[in-house]
């Protein structure tokens, strides 16, 4: 798998496209605009091979047709039970695909922020390990929030992504890493990894560079919506919310609503 790379293009306000390239054809990953990604493209002397689209919203889907056009019969991968410009391969939980660069990517049905999110899954990308390309399911330090979707489903969705090996690079799509951390030291002040992740994103961001990929190893270790089994995130949506929570499921519920107040 010579000279493979992930970069994330930046759009809108917080927005990655993220792009899977070699040194030809590259495929993006939910363009909501397509200036930047063929500003991207141009830039690199590539080629568009391919759309993968998590899910319908507007800012994940609205470049589609103008790079349809530019790239005429470029495949379009997208959830089946979701409305996706321009798609011609839809896709559900348990089916699989390669890519025209020769990866493999498993389908993983993560309803909750919409009810047909999909994401997708690299066992093997490149020499760093996996990737998960998750939309705005799993977010570093965050979930997303539930506009369709029940708790039962978000917390079912996050718990198939939490499952996967821990050097899994978590490339997301929303720049929402620092306000997360901060709910997160919110709910775990005494957290240590929380604290020097803070630290690395804070320098990170100061230097222009984004705070991702994540890697599910690290969210583990600081993201309270992966954490809701532990002691110190129960203790603390007893005290916000009033009452003890009655399981993990609650404990997340709970967790959601007070994320949305934050």
């Amino acid at each position: 798998m010579p000279d493979l790379a992930i970069t994330p293009i930046p759009a809108f306000n917080d927005n990655y496209i993220w792009c899977l390239h070699d040194t030809r054809i590259a495929i993006v990953v939910d363009p909501g605009d397509a200036a930047p990604v063929q500003a991207f493209l141009a830039s690199q002397g590539l080629s568009l091979a391919g759309i993968l689209v998590t899910h319908h919203h507007w800012d994940h889907v609205n470049g589609i047709n103008a790079l349809v056009q530019e790239w005429p019969g470029v495949a379009v991968w997208g959830p089946a039970a979701e409305s996706i410009p321009a798609r011609t391969n839809p896709l559900q939980g348990g089916d699989s695909l390669t890519l025209p660069l020769g990866i493999r990517l498993e389908v993983i049905d993560v309803p909750g922020h919409t009810l047909g999110h999909i994401a997708y899954y690299a066992a093997r990308y490149d020499t760093l390990g996996p990737v998960l390309l998750c939309g705005d399911t799993l977010f570093s330090s965050g979930c997303g929030r539930l506009f369709e979707g029940t708790p039962e489903q978000m917390h079912h969705s996050l718990g198939q992504l939490a499952a996967l090996p821990s050097e899994t690079r978590v490339c997301c799509t929303h720049e929402y890493t620092e306000s997360n951390l901060r709910f997160a030291a919110a709910v775990e002040p005494d957290n240590a990894a929380i604290a020097a992740r803070c630290t690395e994103v804070q320098a990170l961001r100061a230097a222009g560079k984004p705070s991702l990929p994540s890697t599910i190893g690290l969210e583990l270790q600081v993201n309270p919506f992966l954490r809701v089994h532990e002691p110190a995130v129960i203790a603390a949506v007893s005290r916000n919310c009033g009452t003890h929570p009655s399981g993990d499921l609650d404990t997340f519920a709970k967790l959601r609503q007070w994320k949305d107040r934050f």
